[in-house]
């Protein structure tokens, strides 16, 4: 017989499931304080129920587990939550003044450590915390309907005050506006560009070119990073988030801890695995995905999606838009080899190859006739 499986993530929502069934059997309750529930836990059946990271009363994860409940505990030697229930949020991300202190950089250096020792605790903690991440950004994105997330792709290189940024913000805002929710890695350049012009697309048209010179004032995170976060968070003071629409989607990754997420997504689903956080990042951009300069890690993603459409049922062929003819033809030729492949496919049509973040905006909105 199928069980019906229900998530709980709140105490509230914790007594709102006992106050309509009288067992706990297939249901996973997830980073919930029940010290004070322990009368309520034993009097009902928690047969097949699981239990991430709850807090409980001294002897109750014996009995929970005894009566047929499969108990995860808190892993105190981690400094992060692998039972996280909701994304990040950037205030989260950079709860300190100085970027050194915070819990980012505090996590990234825990990464690093994990990498070097490889303890089977914390490569089960950072597991169950990706896997958390990736539930938590279905539940955040479940508003959103598929064929609205259009994805951003761009380099990590295009610096502040530069026409590469500016042109991926201008690019960020006009998808926004056009009633899609922005993907993007997560990072700094491009990627940053892009999530800011979709924080900024409710407020007037003066505010994008009045917080580009602002950015442009630490153009990059290095030397000085908390000269380039304070630089965003001055942005985000000034121009504050006005409505809970999740227009702007980051999935950053500490793989690559050394490049900090930038604050501009309203929605942050941070990675420790980088090849699940680019699967994931992909998968979710089923309106399309705009590829704009960029080096390595750019390439890898167009064919890394153009693997996923060679294969697919036109159906579900997500268009790709590549921006720059003469970077995606002679600086780094992917062009020629992505439309071979394509040739005589059911992708064939759904590959485009543009001068222009306008007619990218173009194509992905449905404005032009190609």
């Amino acid at each position: 017989m199928t069980r019906h499986h229900v998530d709980v993530e709140t105490l509230a929502d914790f007594d709102h499931v006992l106050s309509h069934r009288a067992t706990l059997s297939g249901v996973t309750m997830q980073s919930i304080d029940l010290r004070e529930r322990t009368s309520e836990l034993q009097r009902v059946s928690v047969l097949c129920a699981l239990f991430l990271g709850c807090e409980l009363a001294p002897g109750v994860s014996g009995d929970l587990q005894a009566r047929g409940a499969l108990v995860f505990p808190e892993v105190p030697t981690v400094p992060f939550d692998p039972y996280r229930a909701e994304p990040y949020t950037a205030a989260e991300l950079f709860d300190t003044a100085a970027y050194a202190d915070s819990f980012d950089a505090r996590v990234y250096a825990w990464s690093r450590q994990h990498q070097k020792t490889h303890t089977v605790v914390d490569s089960i903690a950072s597991a169950l915390h990706d896997h958390a991440m990736t539930e938590s950004l279905t539940e955040a994105l479940a508003a959103v309907p598929l064929h609205h997330r259009v994805g951003i792709m761009g380099g990590h290189g295009s610096t502040r005050g530069s026409a590469n940024y500016a042109q991926a913000a201008n690019l960020g805002r006009a998808v926004a506006r056009a009633g899609y929710a922005v993907f993007t890695g997560g990072g700094p350049g491009a990627m940053e560009a892009a999530n800011l012009g979709a924080w900024l697309a409710p407020h007037d048209d003066y505010a994008l070119p009045r917080a580009l010179e602002i950015l442009a004032a630490a153009p990059t995170f290095t030397p000085d990073i908390d000269a380039w976060a304070d630089a965003a968070a001055d942005v985000r003071r000034r121009w504050p988030l006005a409505d809970a629409t999740v227009r702007s989607v980051g999935i950053p990754t500490w793989f690559y801890g050394h490049e900090p997420p930038n604050q501009f997504a309203t929605v942050i689903a941070k990675y420790f695995a980088n090849p699940l956080r680019e699967a994931t990042l992909l998968e979710r951009c089923q309106g399309g995905i705009v590829y704009l300069p960029g080096a390595a890690g750019t390439v890898s993603e167009v064919f890394m999606d153009a693997c996923e459409n060679y294969y697919a049922a036109e159906e579900n062929i997500a268009r790709m838009v590549l921006v720059g003819k003469a970077q995606w033809q002679q600086i780094l030729p992917a062009w020629p080899l992505l439309e071979s492949l394509a040739a005589g496919r059911s992708m064939q049509n759904h590959i485009h190859l543009v001068d222009t973040v306008d007619e990218a905006i173009a194509l992905l909105t449905g404005d032009s006739p190609s």
